[in-house]
């Protein structure tokens, strides 16, 4: 069953119901770092804030060093209005004027969104993704990403979470953290590729 591919290298396998097309963006070269939700409410609680905040800071001005573009994904909810403080990205990281935000209201960034657009007239078609929180709009965006066509890596150091609370069972930020950084290092499809690395270590352009 074909599904529909841009100009770019593609491979073809064999399955149970056919031959599947499926492709890589090979005709677009960049790569952009894409930070997700760094927003006051979604990390007043966060396991880390600060140190997630201080490494997505360090991430950021590296970016803008190596002229990687830097794309902002903010939510919006009831309980994160537009304008509202708790939907402000926290104090401590500024996107600039020329930086794109995307605003969001489903926990894939590119759902309902401008996002896919945006990286297009980027040339992108390798995100370095951080932010929060990691079992939501971070883990369903890298998903997103890689079922379009794009190579991922995530910071494993510079995404976080809060506990979650599920039938009784408490389960701690860091442990879903961890746990974050196992799916995407071991999430392989054909012609992408999905990595991890600390955010002084990985790669930005």
């Amino acid at each position: 069953m074909p599904v529909r591919t841009t100009p770019a290298h593609t491979q073809t396998i064999a399955g149970r119901l056919g031959e599947i097309t499926v492709t890589s963006f090979t005709d677009r070269p960049r790569t952009a770092l894409l930070v997700i939700d760094v927003q006051e409410d979604v990390m007043s609680s966060a396991w880390q804030a600060a140190e997630v905040v201080a490494r997505i800071g360090a991430l950021v001005d590296r970016a803008r060093a190596e002229g990687t573009p830097v794309v902002w994904v903010r939510h919006q909810d009831y309980y994160l209005p537009p304008d509202s403080q708790p939907w402000q990205i926290v104090a401590a990281l500024h996107p600039s004027a020329r930086e794109p935000i995307v605003e969001k209201r489903f926990r894939s960034a590119f759902e309902g969104t401008d996002l896919e657009a945006v990286l297009g007239v980027l040339d992108v078609g390798r995100l370095v993704v951080c932010g929060a929180q990691s079992d939501f709009c971070v883990r369903h965006t890298i998903h997103a990403a890689l079922e379009k066509g794009y190579d991922v890596a995530l910071a494993s150091d510079a995404h976080t979470t809060t506990d979650a609370e599920i039938d009784g069972l408490t389960i701690p930020a860091e442990l879903i953290v961890a746990h974050q950084n196992s799916a995407t290092r071991e999430y392989a499809l054909p012609g992408r590729t999905s990595r991890i690395a600390p955010h002084d270590q990985i790669r930005v352009s």
